[in-house]
């Protein structure tokens, strides 16, 4: 099967918006990480909304408002274990990187559109690569959120002090963090077919500059 350029230019805009529309709905959701109660609930029989479900800056429950979780950039003055600081220290990395994820991928829309129009190598292999760094920033914000949840579970139950707690609550990742990792998918096939342009015209400059 030929490959064209016009064929990659429609496969890199698609991939591309998608990447860029999932990750933004991901990073304005509320739905990274989800605590189902319930059971625990009626249990106690108790009134208060003990579920949850948490995004990059809040936390919701239940028939109540969300609240914000605290600034990782403003606690210098507050007393706090080394634990905490850990976890804040990861927290303030996960919402630095996939904004940052972004924002490249903006340039690189910026610098993908002109390329193609101009069928310009280098643009087009930079485009490709800025695409694939931006994924490597998507998938080590991942990365990070999911050791962070991790250790933000395990504090909970130190200070909790009930290990039994997994067996009344259902813990899990949401949909929000699925649409990010569709998004780095998109991302990183995105690089990978401004890349393959490259490739294409690369090859055309070379046959032109034979004849």
């Amino acid at each position: 099967m030929k490959i064209t350029l016009s064929g990659l230019a429609v496969f890199v805009a698609l991939a591309g918006v998608l990447s860029f529309l999932f990750l933004a709905v991901a990073v304005g959701t509320d739905f990274w990480y989800i605590i189902d109660a319930s059971r625990l609930e009626r249990v106690n029989s108790s009134s208060a909304a003990l579920s949850s479900h948490s995004g990059l800056w809040r936390t919701c429950r239940p028939r109540s408002k969300c609240f914000p979780l605290m600034n990782p950039f403003w606690y210098e003055n507050i007393n706090m274990t080394a634990s905490h600081k850990q976890l804040l220290n990861m927290h303030g990395t996960f919402v630095i990187l996939l904004p940052v994820s972004l924002i490249l991928m903006i340039f690189g829309g910026m610098t993908g559109f002109i390329s193609i129009l101009a069928r310009a190598y280098l643009l087009l292999l930079m485009t490709g690569w800025l695409f694939l760094f931006g994924g490597l920033v998507t998938l080590t914000g991942i990365s990070v959120y999911i050791a962070y949840s991790a250790a933000a579970f395990k504090e909970a139950l130190c200070l909790l002090g009930k290990n039994n707690l997994l067996e009344e609550v259902d813990i899990k990742f949401g949909w929000s963090l699925v649409l990010v990792w569709v998004s780095f998918i998109a991302e990183v096939l995105t690089g990978a077919a401004f890349l393959l342009a490259a490739r294409v015209v690369g090859l055309k400059q070379r046959r032109e500059q034979r004849i």
